[in-house]
């Protein structure tokens, strides 16, 4: 039976960190997601988990004892945050290619410079070829549930990856709402009991984790690494179909509102994925094919069912919440481009960067993002497909 109450998203994911009662907890405090680490410890505190937690110098830090810990054979989980996240960056590779299970709550924001504390998608977004596995949430809800899951997506023997739980700075991290919990016995035996086949501390079995790898071996790792990224998303989807038996809360790789007709869609990642479908909730009141998609796996990319999702639209927005720099699009239209790419019927597309820094996106925004592709339909060509959304007296 669920247990109904009212959590910021840092706080439940807390929750969900001591109901896994994980055997390291290393992190270093970073705005926003210092709670994370903060709620958790005051739950090793006080007895409610057994886990050795550690408190380190910087991210660095608290990803190399991670990684240690993950090699040891227990199951390790940090928090961070944008520059926090930058300060990993060697050790998120390293992570990632010793195949070791880590799971970290990623709580979105702006990287600097300039310095900033407050929401965008840069800091996950830089990481996304560091060969973790990328989960978004949309709110506490769902960043509650992403955090149980990961653990066991990331430690499934076709996987053994690291996962990043990722969901916005202050917007879902600090915002209180209600959210169902499930109960202690029950998560432990949805995540069960780590076993890992091969780990350090195994004195029946001597293994060395993160040797020289020289041009013999190197090649052959790394394409066995990305294997192990293409079977998870088979993996996200089991895991979520018996997590929803268990909850009656349905996740898959991405998620589908109003799409059986739509003929105009927005794809979005995160919080304002809410606002836009109350915009389409709007024009659909007013007879527009209009519809949403929301991606949840960033990595692995969910690139033939987005594309079988949007082949019968005219036209897709594509929103970004961080920038690319590259003069044709930001990561998201990208990959949404790449996938529809050797799709017959592929739509139109058109990206758009918005929300930088935390900048406030409001419904008339969206509605303009929805204006514009009855534009784009009625002319049948995309003249500007790189714009940015709300930019003061910089709007194209």
């Amino acid at each position: 039976m669920a247990i109904r109450e009212k959590l910021s998203g840092n706080e439940a994911v807390a929750v969900a960190m001591r109901q896994i009662n994980p055997g390291v907890v290393a992190a270093f405090p970073i705005t926003p997601s210092t709670e994370v680490p903060q709620y958790f410890s005051s739950f090793v505190n006080n007895g409610q988990v057994d886990t050795e937690f550690v408190p380190v110098e910087s991210e660095h830090s608290a990803m190399s004892a991670c990684i240690g810990a993950s090699a040891a054979g227990v199951r390790a989980m940090t928090a961070t945050s944008a520059n926090g996240l930058a300060l990993m960056w060697e050790m998120l590779y390293i992570a990632a290619s010793s195949r070791l299970p880590i799971v970290m709550a990623t709580v979105n924001r702006a990287l600097s410079g300039p310095i900033n504390i407050h929401n965008d998608h840069a800091d996950s977004m830089g990481a996304r070829d560091s060969g973790w596995i990328q989960i978004y949430g949309e709110n506490n809800q769902e960043a509650y549930d992403n955090e149980l899951m990961a653990v066991r997506i990331g430690e499934h023997p076709d996987v053994l990856l690291p996962v990043m739980n990722c969901y916005d700075g202050f917007i879902t991290s600090h915002a209180i709402e209600n959210i169902d919990l499930i109960e202690d016995d029950v998560v432990r035996n949805f995540v069960g009991t780590y076993r890992p086949e091969n780990y350090l501390l195994n004195p029946k079995q001597a293994i060395a984790v993160g040797p020289l790898d020289l041009p013999n071996y190197y090649f052959e790792h790394k394409r066995n690494q990305a294997e192990g990224m293409r079977k998870a998303k088979q993996v996200i989807l089991d895991v979520s179909a018996e997590f929803e038996k268990l909850t009656g809360r349905s996740y898959g790789l991405f998620e589908e509102y109003m799409m059986d007709d739509a003929e105009k869609a927005i794809v979005i990642i995160g919080s304002t994925a809410g606002t836009a479908k109350a915009v389409v909730n709007e024009l659909r009141a007013k007879g527009e094919k209009v519809g949403l998609i929301k991606v949840r796996v960033f990595r692995p990319f969910p690139a033939e069912e987005m594309a079988a999702s949007l082949a019968k639209c005219k036209a897709v927005a594509v929103l970004d919440k961080c920038d690319g720099f590259t003069g044709k699009g930001a990561p998201l239209f990208n990959e949404v481009c790449t996938a529809m790419y050797f799709d017959e019927t592929r739509p139109l597309a058109v990206n758009y960067i918005y929300g930088l820094g935390g900048r406030d996106v409001r419904v008339d925004d969206i509605e303009k993002v929805y204006n514009d592709l009855t534009e784009i339909v009625a002319c049948g060509k995309v003249n500007d497909p790189y714009r940015y959304l709300g930019v003061v007296d910089a709007e194209r």
